[in-house]
Order: structure tokens, then sequence, then C-alpha cells
């Protein structure tokens, strides 16, 4: 088994998860875009509460132990936060064409039935426009640069589902961070 890197294993509200990734050193590893996945399984329906530090528990039993990978995505995103999983500082596994050039971020649902512009779905996608535009804005990526998992041409599934439109996502995240910087100027 790989040297597991281990887990930070907690959960923040948008804006705390903003002056997080602002508390962070981006030394070791500096990832080239956003990879976005859905759990699929577990669905929304089978979280009706979000993620707990139990289901970190799990995913670490199930990445490291069953799959016996390094590392798992690096947030898991559900309609009440954002969970830090793998080191946002660190590469992590997640997508076997980009594992060590992306940030894996894994969105709570089964977003080939679950809807995603509506109710829970609704508000699991704000939260990842919310953390994709803070990781934009802190590593100077560029949201267009974001790729569905599905888009890896060593992937075979749907991953996130087609309820995810990806031109729509890009657009919410430049949105989100031209609302944040509103006002701000460059230097004259």
């Amino acid at each position: 088994m790989p040297n597991w890197k281990g887990i930070v294993g907690i959960a923040h509200a948008p804006d705390a998860f903003d002056s997080y990734c602002h508390s962070l050193s981006w030394t070791q590893w500096r990832p080239s875009f956003v990879a976005l996945h859905n759990t699929g399984a577990p669905s929304l329906a089978q979280r009706p509460n979000g993620f707990t530090q139990q289901h970190m528990a799990n995913f670490v039993t199930f990445y490291r132990d069953t799959r016996k990978w390094s590392a798992g995505p690096h947030l898991f995103v559900d309609d009440k936060q954002i969970w830090v999983f793998t080191p946002l500082t660190v590469s992590g596994v997640h997508s076997p064409s980009w594992n060590k050039i992306a940030l894996g971020v894994e969105m709570l649902g089964n977003y080939e039935t679950d809807a995603f512009e509506k109710g829970r779905g609704k508000l699991v996608r704000d939260n990842t426009v919310a953390a994709i535009a803070t990781l934009s804005a802190v590593l100077g990526l560029d949201p267009d640069a974001m790729r569905l998992h599905k888009e890896d041409p060593a992937t075979t599934h749907a991953c996130p589902g087609k309820n995810v439109d990806k031109a729509k996502m890009i657009q919410a995240v430049k949105d989100l961070m031209a609302k944040r910087h509103a006002g701000d100027h460059a230097p004259g």
C-alpha cells in the first residue's frame, strides 16, 4: 500500500473555507485546475443530513484500506458545508489522468438522477461554486480550466452526471468571483 497522505477531516461553511484556504502555504504542490465529481453513491437521499465525521472516517477506510490508494479527493461538498479531506497542499487521488495536476472536488449526490438546480442539489451546487471560486482566487486558477471527471480519457463513467452543466458551473464561479471582488481596482 502506498504511504497514506492523511486527511484534514474538517468541515467549513463557505466563508470559513475561504479563510482556511488563504491561510495555507502552497509550496509542496500546485494544481492547475479543479476536477469536478459527484459521489453517485451515496446519493442525496442516502445522506439526508449531509456528511459527518464518521463518513469521513469511512472514506479513509474505503480509499486507504479497500482501494489501497495513497489519498482520496480533496473536498467533499454537501448541502451544508465543505469538508476538506485530502490536504489541499498535496496531490490527491480522484481521476486517473489528473491526480498529479488537479484538485478533486466531490459533490454529494447522484446527478444522473438528482436535481442540481433546485432543492438540496442546488445547495450542494452553491457550496461547490463557493469552494471552486475560493480555490481559483487563492491559486490563480482559470475557472474555464475546470474539468468534469467524465472528460478524463481514462474514465468510463458519466461522473458528475448529466444534470451538471459545465458551462453553467464555470459561469457561476466567475460570477461569484466578480461579486466577491466588486470594487477592486488595478493599481493605477
